[in-house]
């Protein structure tokens, strides 16, 4: 007796299931999953100075931002911030030149003239040697902050400020408002001036130069006041600000529930940093976190808002915020075991090198590539004028205009 054979559309549909949809209201991702994988992504930059692990972190996030970001206004804020961390990098570079380094090294590139310093002013100088180590160090200090601007670049990207704030719980949504709005400033402020520069080149004007940015800088801020007071405006129309009756006692606990637990957080992580404060830093940081989130409960009564349609934390959200957590846990792993390797010493000068473990691990971040939900396709284009005219329902004769009966035609 032979053994039946498999279907053969099982397989297709195996994988038809495990292919990531396309993003709808109903399925879309949520905001803070976005920012816990940029949040994780930033870890691990924080963790490392080795400039090969940072630009495969700029790679893995700009890759993710590529797959996965939408024609939203704020999608394309990342360019910007992409600028920005290099604008970071050459400033470091700037000050490293000029203001000299605390590296001390060997290998002198330049020597300046050194401006004297009164005596309060000791430890500072301007001028004076400028060496490749000092420089080296400034480099890989400078490619960490800007690493870690591009992390905060892709979550402001990928995530919908709006969605993000509908998340928020009720009692942090007054101070959510005023982050969101922030957020968006830089998105809708890059988005303006892309608009200002096209119409500049329509007009056959130069886009580019110190004269065209001082000529776009203007309405680029007259179009931000214009936002500011139709937000405020929107605002005011849909009761902002109001809140219910809470008693007296209710509001005593959540603020008492607030304040502690926050400042048993404070307490709590500052034990875990030093070296004899393990012991008690993890049941204050522990009680510190229950506090604050049972402040946060009772605080959100006073919220008198609804929220249609709430966005849910499905499977897709726990593995793309997952996987910021297991590379920014490798990475932290990573650097107990082999410190050497994330941070490259720079005296005395020699090449870093890829380690190969945490390089890998840095790869888990790629996962939202493949289960987050896609962007909307783009409308295709318009069908010719030959196809709209055969799909166009066959119309009707109009009927004659109405003649006026002669005389003779009348009825008696």
């Amino acid at each position: 007796m032979t053994a039946r054979a498999p279907d053969a559309p099982t397989a297709p549909r195996a994988l038809s299931r495990l292919r990531a949809p396309e993003a709808a209201r109903g399925n879309a991702l949520h905001a803070g999953a976005w920012w816990l994988w940029a949040l994780g992504l930033a870890t691990a930059a924080s963790r490392t100075t080795n400039p090969l692990l940072l630009a495969l972190l700029v790679t893995v996030a700009g890759y993710v931002v590529a797959a996965r970001r939408t024609d939203a206004p704020w999608a394309h804020s990342y360019v910007a911030f992409l600028k920005l961390g290099l604008l970071v990098l050459l400033i470091r570079l700037v000050f490293a030149f000029f203001l000299g380094s605390p590296i001390p090294g060997t290998h002198v590139l330049v020597t300046l003239p050194e401006l004297p310093l009164p005596d309060w002013a000791q430890g500072v100088r301007v001028g004076g040697r400028v060496t490749a180590e000092g420089m080296l160090f400034a480099a890989y200090d400078g490619l960490k902050l800007a690493t870690l601007l591009v992390c905060v670049g892709a979550a402001n990207a990928l995530a919908s400020p709006a969605r993000l704030l509908k998340s928020l719980p009720g009692a942090l949504y007054e101070v959510g408002v005023a982050v969101v709005v922030a957020m968006t400033f830089a998105p809708h402020l890059v988005a303006d001036v892309r608009r200002l520069r096209a119409a500049r080149r329509l007009r056959g004007r130069a886009d580019r130069g110190v004269a065209a940015l001082l000529q776009v800088g203007l309405p680029v801020l007259e179009g931000a006041l214009e936002r500011s007071v139709a937000v405020a405006a929107a605002m005011d129309a849909r009761g902002y600000g109001r809140t219910a009756h809470v008693p007296a006692p209710v509001r005593h606990a959540t603020s008492a529930l607030v304040l502690g637990g926050l400042l048993g957080v404070c307490v709590g992580t500052y034990a875990l940093l030093t070296a004899d404060g393990a012991a008690y830093g993890t049941p204050l940081l522990a009680a510190g976190l229950a506090a604050a989130l049972a402040g946060l409960r009772l605080g959100g009564r006073r919220s008198v808002r609804s929220r249609h349609r709430p966005d849910r934390w499905g499977v897709r959200a726990w593995l793309v915020a997952g996987s910021g957590a297991a590379v920014a846990a490798a990475t932290v792993w990573a650097d107990g075991r082999w410190p050497e390797a994330l941070r490259p010493a720079t005296v005395p000068l020699a090449a870093p090198e890829l380690p190969l473990w945490p390089a890998a691990s840095l790869l888990l971040g790629l996962l939202p590539a493949f289960v987050a939900p896609l962007p909307p396709a783009p409308t295709g284009p318009e069908p010719e004028r030959g196809a709209e005219r055969d799909a166009e329902p066959e119309r009707r004769p109009e009927p004659p205009p109405y003649r006026r009966p002669h005389r003779s035609e009348e009825s008696p």
